[in-house]
């Protein structure tokens, strides 16, 4: 039998408002999936320290403020730092098409913009990490 995965839902820069990450939360929850929620007004430090606290799989990051372009490269940045590579890194939000091709080649491993399905995004985590028993 296989633990859960344990994915870290953050809401990085000075966005106020939550109300997706919190329903993308409770929809990974209620797959089985183990969610650490941080809150609002997480810098790309605090979010790498609590993830890596956490030992988690998975990072979502919740951005709606368009601080996308600055945040995501300071997060990566830290996760090499810190020998943390295979975390899956994901980003929902507003994030215009152009910016998400440069968020990927960062490593960024899913970009899920407005009217992303949960079920997407539930599978999409499914099939990105790897289990280990």
């Amino acid at each position: 039998m296989s633990h859960p995965i344990r994915v870290l839902v953050a809401k990085p820069g000075l966005d106020g408002h939550d109300r997706g990450a919190k329903v993308i939360a409770r929809a990974l929850r209620d797959a089985g999936m183990e969610v650490i929620y941080t809150g609002l007004r997480q810098t790309p430090e605090m979010i790498v320290g609590a993830a890596l606290q956490e030992d988690v799989q998975v990072i979502g990051l919740s951005i709606l403020s368009g601080a996308h372009n600055a945040i995501v490269p300071r997060l990566m940045e830290l996760l090499r730092e810190r020998q943390m590579e295979d975390v899956v890194v994901l980003v929902g939000g507003i994030i215009p098409d152009d910016d998400a091709g440069q968020l990927k080649k960062m490593g960024v491993a899913g970009i899920f913009q407005p009217g992303a399905s949960l079920e997407s995004i539930v599978e999409f985590i499914r099939t990105s990490v790897k289990q280990v028993a």
